[in-house]
Order: C-alpha cells, then structure tokens, then sequence
C-alpha cells in the first residue's frame, strides 16, 4: 500500500486552501527638508522676506558706523553691524523657546556682512547719507516690531505679551549695539520718540491679531503706523517729556 509523505500532504492542502491576499502599500520616497517635490511649487522669498533682508540692512549699517565712531577693527565693526540687525529678533525666539530665524537661513547672516563692508571702505559716504538711512530705519523699525508682534501671537501669547515682545524686536538690537559698544542705550537718554512708534505699531499688530485680522494686511498697517509716527517725530523734533520740575 502506497503510504503519502507527510511533506505531500502539505503541499496538498496548500493547493486547495488559498492564501490571504494582503494590500500593497507602496510610499513615495521622503524628500529632505527644503527639497521639493513633484508637482509642489518652488519656494522663494516672499515680500515680506525682502522688507526684512532691507530692514536688517539697515540696522547693520548703523551698528558697523557705531563701531567706526569708536575706532574698532574690521571684526569689532561686524559685531557690533549683526547684533544691531539680528540681536532683537534672537531674543524674540529665544523667549519664544524657537530656533532663531538668523540661524535658519544665511540671508539674515550675510546681509550684515554686506553692510560692514561698505561701511568699512565707504563710511564718508554712508554717513553722508544718513537722512535717507534713517528713514529707512524707520521703516525696518515699524517692520520688525509688526512682525516680532505676530510671531508672538502666532505661538500663543496674549495681546500684551506679543505687543511688548514686538517692542523687543524693533528696539533690542539697538540696545545690545550701545552696551557692546560701552554705551549707555541711546534708548534711555534721547527724547526722541523711538519705542513709542514701536509700542503703537506693536499694539495695532497684537490687536488685530486678537480680531481675527491676519496676514500682509495688518503686517502693513501696524508697519506704517510705526513708521509715519517716528517720521513725524523726526521731522518735527517731538521729544518725550522729561519729569516734572526738571528744565529741559
């Protein structure tokens, strides 16, 4: 008598008991951050991306001319040019427990380096200029606090708290600039009206924010509300009142 193997056997039942199909997944591949895909559409910078390459250059210029007003090197002239442009905006992020911007894309670190070699070859010229730089301070200064402000509102802080946060954005770097360079903050002893348009521009920013009103738009708004104030106080030489009894 013919005796089936075990092996046989199985093979037999194989045949006649189908396996289960299983669904096939297939993945795309993973891009590495900043590459694009297939059908996404390339990045590039926006415009509020350039408006803040210009007001960081800007601010760059007036921290390498602070450091040729007090006779520094080539390396104490970009010290004083990246703090000034990139200082407020670290401080930010740092409160804000985030990466700084600065430190995510070369832009933020090459344009200060930019700045501090034409002040360095060309610093007559630049300061002759200076009218026109300061206008444009104005306008990085009304930038930089709108932007400071909706950041701030973006990651979860209260009016309040994002508007004085704004203010650091647009007047921190100045500050860092004046004590690196043994100075009282030019903040804290000029009358000018520098912070005010700061705070204003930063409290529009924090209170459209809080009604909903995002984007260019209210980036704008606050922008040049800070900007036209401290233009007329410029132009019309308004000063900050001293205390009371004090001559001025």
């Amino acid at each position: 008598m013919h005796r089936t193997t075990p092996s046989r056997r199985l093979q037999a039942l194989a045949k006649r008991v189908p396996y289960p199909t299983l669904p096939v997944v297939v993945r795309s591949p993973i891009a590495p951050p900043g590459a694009s895909r297939a059908g996404d559409a390339v990045d590039i910078p926006n415009v509020s991306q350039l408006l803040d390459l210009v007001g960081i250059f800007v601010f760059a210029l007036s921290g390498a001319l602070m450091g040729v007003r007090k006779r520094l090197d080539v390396v104490g002239m970009l010290v004083l040019a990246e703090m000034t442009a990139l200082g407020g905006g670290v401080v930010r992020d740092l409160i804000l427990n985030v990466r700084p911007a600065a430190f995510q894309s070369l832009g933020y670190v090459a344009v200060p380096v930019a700045a501090t070699v034409i002040v360095f070859f060309w610093h007559p010229h630049v300061a002759r200029v200076m009218p026109a730089i300061l206008v444009l301070d104005a306008a990085g200064l009304g930038l930089f606090c709108a932007v400071g402000t909706e950041k701030a509102v973006e990651y979860g802080l209260s009016p309040l708290h994002a508007a004085l946060l704004g203010v650091v954005t647009g007047v921190g770097g100045g500050m860092l600039r004046d004590v690196l360079a043994g100075e009282i903050p030019t903040l804290l002893y000029d009358r000018q009206l520098y912070a005010v348009p700061a705070m204003l521009g930063s409290a529009v920013m924090a209170g459209l924010s809080w009604h909903g009103t995002h984007g260019w738009p209210a980036t704008l708004a606050a922008a040049l509300l800070a900007f036209g104030l401290r233009i007329a106080a410029m132009r019309r030489k308004w000063r900050a009142p001293l205390a009371r009894g004090l001559d001025e």
